[in-house]
């Protein structure tokens, strides 16, 4: 089947949130080559939005990305954890939010030509307030803003980050589905 490994795989490097395999894979036309790809958890990704339309967003910092951005909440599935039950978890620790409920938008993956990570986004509302929970490294401050002032702002690029984009654009059509 086109896209198997072949059977030689290395592991080039293991990390604590990704590890790197050099795979042989069969391509589609019967050949073989030699693929890099970075193994990682699936995650969550939560458009979490109040009744007057007040999305929470989180401005984070990331290391890889040279500073702050603004980001809806997401984190990596717990080994054994439902996509459902992580959303709501990693929104309560990062935002202190709790959810009464979530509805399933997409799953989608990141970076599909090197990474196995895939995100299952989710609308979440009838939120109540409870305690942020932040890991060690996380440095994150909730900033709760109008869903269409966050849109405006995916328009001007001044929100960069994928998943936030594909979640907020999402999330609105659904939102204004429902209408």
């Amino acid at each position: 089947m086109p896209g198997n490994k072949t059977g030689n795989s290395e592991t080039v490097f293991q990390g604590r949130i990704v590890d790197v395999h050099r795979d042989q894979v069969l391509l589609p036309d019967g050949r073989t080559a030699t693929m890099e790809v970075v193994k990682s958890s699936d995650a969550t990704a939560v458009v979490a939005i109040t009744t007057d339309r007040t999305v929470l967003l989180i401005n984070q910092f990331r290391y890889a990305a040279g500073g702050m951005l603004l980001e809806i909440p997401a984190g990596k599935l717990e080994p054994g954890e439902s996509p459902k039950d992580c959303a709501g978890r990693e929104l309560e620790e990062e935002t202190g939010y709790r959810p009464k409920t979530l509805r399933r938008l997409a799953s989608f993956y990141t970076s599909p030509g090197f990474c196995t990570e895939k995100i299952h986004l989710f609308l979440a509302g009838d939120l109540t307030r409870h305690q942020q929970n932040l890991d060690q490294d996380e440095f994150i401050e909730v900033v709760n803003m109008p869903l269409d002032e966050a849109l405006a702002k995916v328009d001007r690029g001044e929100i960069t980050d994928a998943k936030t984009i594909v979640g907020l654009l999402t999330a609105h059509r659904v939102i204004s589905n429902d209408l």
